[in-house]
């Protein structure tokens, strides 16, 4: 292990540790110790747990490992070993109202721990853990007790062959503290802790002694031993595959090698505070101190937490969040931070963690976003928040209790948690009447309910309105993860509420938690599979209902019932299409915005699984140099293969970002900002640089080579003043590159000439058909003048003292009529010309007439009394010449005796 500086740490230790370690140095001799020892080192498992829809935040090592434990998974390695980071802030493990005032409560923590699944079990476990306490951090023998489950006369007998411990270092415990359960059934066991003893100078005694509780003796590991499966009956029976959990809390054993019981005063933990001291010009240890560990803890939790994906909101792990910076801007206020703090503090902790936690790195610019934004809408209300707390309280006795009313009216009004005031409130001494507050929310939601109108597209809107006032807001994962476990809180068939489906039924079900896609922004909802322990459903679609994500499925197999929990696993290819499309509509319309000018905006768009659609506004055709421009633009940005970046801001700050926003769109308080490739000699991290910058809440791709090509395949009008392109983009692309150069070279082939000489040919030919048709026609024209075609009548015949020439023709299209009447008019002089030509079956008809003769009879009238008689509808021209047309020329003998008598009139 590398030390860091000479040690002013515990005097204890001394002879045993020559230099100080710090936190970093503990983490990465640990993970070493247990990599040497054949364990898989994984990196942490994301604070919104994927496979356990119980916890709300990850808050053990052991989370990410669950369904090995329980044997549903299996993977290439039976040993691993992790630095977990863990958030206790919502939900049953809640430490937020201890943090900053006690030594050891933190909302964000690091477990580190190691596992066996099947593997090595008691005896390694706790040889292990020795070696590791005692070897490689140098922590002494003598200062150490553990305790065991008071039955558990193995671990008595191992800790004593491997540790040397008297009975009276090893304290046997018969509550369930040292007996570790998953769950009412299911895998169980013993535990072992280990505890420091920080010596007889600090209040405390031993654990199971009634000072248990006091900070003199420390738990630094727990080792859980799963040896038993139980079952609903309360029986056990061992497992075949005894398994291994432990936990050792980094910031704790980081305090007892640095000489402190403070978990406050380890080295990154009091960098933090240094940073926070340093940023707000006030003194670490002073009067400020309890603020600047509050901002020092939360700085942590928020930081990882949006990096893992979650946001500040109204509901659920966003409302706790939310809560924790609140808290924190809170005590920034109170040390007189001027300007917003928490966001100045980042690189201070990306320095400190970024290395062992590379996702602090990479979200460092969306953290610093998210909390400037956040801090910057909260402190427009705190003070008034706070003129209205301090004008409530004035009037209020020592140990009084503020109006749940008032306290409502600042949760309301000026999103002050409830929390939050009751932390403000506890410096004075005072506390909130939280029945009253419960009240005055019960009322509000019975006033929401009566105004509740949601789509009735898919059920009652009341039933959607109970999920969401029993269930809370829908946590959407899938911006991360296209597979996480839910709990199923709402099954509707029919209309209704029910508590099982059973296989064929239609279903709309709801999670608490998705990785599914809700159809919104253009992007159409996702598919899959939800598969219950009694059950598996096919997903078609997934829509948006106020929060909640609803999605479409039908029961393929079993059963599923009400609460269960479920496994829900998105299509994953379908989902990486409809991805690359979406995010190749974004660079389309920065593209078609620089090809056509800033008028252009979206109107619409489709982002599928096979195709992307794009409408914009643009009033003319694009010739196909600019289309050749705009496909070759996005290309080039696909194949510059640049980080997909997402940020969180005010929609007034994205757009004075000059972001695009989406047509047709809401946006709520905070907006997604996505952003993609840098424009070439801007240099990467101008803030000039970016290409496109849109809002958008849909998933993306992560870098712009995902995409993998882009093809237009067509621009048309869709309304007045708006394009329509269509495209296809990665497989897609491919297969339709594929389709055309396939029919090229079938087309050369049958040419005879080389693909490129397609074009040549193709005019040749072209060419070539339109000199023989001429050629046709005059030959037609010519056999038809000089009598050689089947005709009613060769010569004129005298019809009211006019000449009169009719004819019926096979083999001349209508086209050629005009110059056949024209030359049969010049032949007699004087007359009236009829042809009615069959073409393909139908008749086309031209009527002429003599110059001499248009003031008696008009070739128009001819024409339209020859297509009446035929079946047909008008027809039109000129007195001397005039055209029409006709389904079939089967009644042209009586056509031509109908023009025959109106001649004679």
């Amino acid at each position: 292990m590398e030390r860091k500086g000479k040690s002013s740490g515990n005097p204890n230790l001394q002879g045993f540790c020559e230099e100080m370690p710090t936190l970093n140095d503990i983490r990465s001799t640990f993970l070493n110790y247990f990599d040497r020892q054949g364990h898989r080192v994984l990196p942490s498992s994301p604070l919104v747990p994927r496979n356990d829809p119980t916890l709300m935040f990850a808050n053990s090592g052991m989370v990410q490992f669950k369904n090995l434990f329980t044997g549903v998974e299996t993977r290439d390695y039976t040993r691993a070993t992790t630095a977990q980071k863990c958030v206790r802030a919502g939900g049953k493990h809640n430490d937020l109202d201890n943090v900053g005032y006690t030594a050891r409560h933190h909302t964000f923590f690091e477990m580190m721990g190691n596992f066996s699944f099947g593997d090595y079990f008691k005896e390694e476990a706790i040889l292990f853990a020795w070696e590791v306490i005692t070897k490689e951090l140098c922590i002494p023998k003598e200062k150490l007790v553990v305790t065991v489950y008071h039955d558990d006369d193995e671990a008595v007998a191992l800790w004593k062959k491997i540790g040397g411990f008297s009975d009276d270092k090893i304290i046997r415990i018969a509550t369930d503290d040292n007996f570790w359960m998953m769950g009412p059934t299911g895998p169980c066991g013993p535990s072992s802790e280990i505890f420091y003893d920080h010596g007889d100078h600090i209040w405390g005694g031993p654990p199971g002694s009634p000072d248990e509780d006091g900070d003199r003796f420390v738990e630094i590991w727990n080792l859980v031993f799963m040896q038993y499966e139980q079952f609903e009956d309360g029986t056990r029976k061992a497992l075949a595959a005894q398994s291994i959990d432990t936990g050792m809390g980094i910031e704790r054993v980081a305090a007892l090698l640095q000489g402190t019981n403070d978990n406050y005063a380890t080295d990154l933990v009091r960098n933090l505070i240094e940073a926070s001291a340093q940023a707000t010009s006030s003194d670490p240890d002073g009067p400020h101190k309890t603020h600047h560990r509050v901002i020092a803890d939360h700085l942590r939790s928020t930081s990882f937490l949006i990096a893992d994906g979650v946001l500040p909101s109204k509901d659920g792990r966003g409302y706790v969040l939310r809560r924790i910076m609140r808290r924190a801007m809170r005590h920034a206020h109170l040390i007189g931070a001027a300007d917003p703090l928490m966001h100045r503090l980042v690189p201070a902790l990306v320095q400190q963690m970024g290395a062992a936690y590379p996702e602090l790195v990479q979200a460092q610019s969306m953290i610093e976003e998210t909390l400037l934004q956040e801090e910057t809408r909260f402190r427009t209300t705190l003070d008034r928040g706070l003129r209205l707390l301090e004008d409530e309280v004035g009037d209020l006795p020592q140990g009084g209790a503020l109006p749940g009313a008032t306290a409502f009216k600042l949760y309301d009004t000026f999103g002050f948690p409830l929390d939050l005031t009751q932390d403000a409130l506890r410096e004075k001494g005072l506390s909130v009447d939280t029945d009253g507050f419960d009240i005055a929310m019960a009322a509000q939601k019975a006033k929401a309910r009566a105004a509740w109108a949601g789509s009735g597209e898919m059920a009652d809107d009341t039933i959607w309105f109970d999920v969401l006032d029993n269930h809370g807001a829908t946590d959407f994962l899938g911006y991360d993860t296209e597979q996480a476990e839910g709990q199923i809180v709402a099954l509707v068939q029919d209309g209704g509420q029910v508590d099982r489906a059973d296989a064929g039924a239609v279903v709309q079900i709801v999670l608490n938690q998705t990785p599914f896609y809700a159809e919104s922004g253009g992007q159409i909802g996702d598919r899959g599979e939800i598969v219950t322990e009694s059950g598996i459903l096919e997903v078609t679609d997934c829509r948006k209902t106020a929060d909640l994500f609803i999605h479409m499925a039908k029961v393929t197999k079993g059963f599923v019932g009400m609460g269960q929990a479920a496994e829900l696993i998105v299509a994953s290819e379908r989902r990486a299409r409809i991805r690359a499309n979406h995010s190749a509509t974004h660079l389309l319309h920065e593209a078609l915005r620089r090809a056509l000018g800033d008028h252009v905006a979206q109107r619409g768009s489709l982002n599928a699984d096979d195709r992307l659609r794009f409408d914009f506004s643009h009033g003319q055709a694009l010739t196909a140099a600019q289309l050749q421009q705009v496909q070759s633009e996005v290309n080039a940005f696909i194949r510059q293969n640049s980080t997909v970046e997402t940020r969180i801001m005010t929609p007034d700050d994205a757009r004075a970002l000059g972001a695009q926003a989406l047509f047709g769109e809401k946006y709520g308080d905070e907006v997604r900002v996505v952003s993609m490739g840098h424009l070439p000699g801007s240099g990467k991290g101008s803030g000039q640089d970016t290409y496109s910058l849109e809002l958008c809440g849909g998933t993306h791709v992560r870098q712009t080579g995902d995409i993998g090509g882009f093809v237009l395949l067509s621009d048309g009008a869709s309304s007045a003043g708006v394009r329509r392109i269509e495209a296809l983009t990665g497989v897609g692309a491919e297969h339709h590159i594929q389709q055309q150069m396939a029919a090229m070279a079938a087309a050369a082939n049958v040419l005879k000439v080389q693909p490129t000489e397609i074009a040549d040919r193709a005019q040749q030919l072209l060419e070539e058909r339109k000199a023989l048709q001429n050629e046709v026609a005059n030959l037609r024209r010519e056999l038809a003048l000089s009598g050689g075609t089947e005709a009613a009548a060769a010569d004129p015949i005298s019809i009211g003292g006019k000449a009169f020439l009719a004819q019926v023709l096979q083999g001349v299209t209508g086209r050629d009529l005009p110059a056949l009447v024209d030359a049969h008019k010049a032949k007699m002089g004087s007359g009236v010309v009829l042809l009615i030509a069959d073409t393909d079956g139908k008749a086309a008809v031209a009527a002429g007439v003599t110059g001499d003769l248009t003031e008696h009879i008009s070739a128009v009238d001819i024409v339209k009394t020859v297509v009446a008689t035929l079946g047909g509808k008008g027809g039109g021209g000129r007195a001397d010449m005039a055209q029409g047309g006709a389904k079939s020329t089967q009644d042209s003998d009586a056509a031509i005796l109908a023009v025959k008598t109106l001649l004679e009139e």
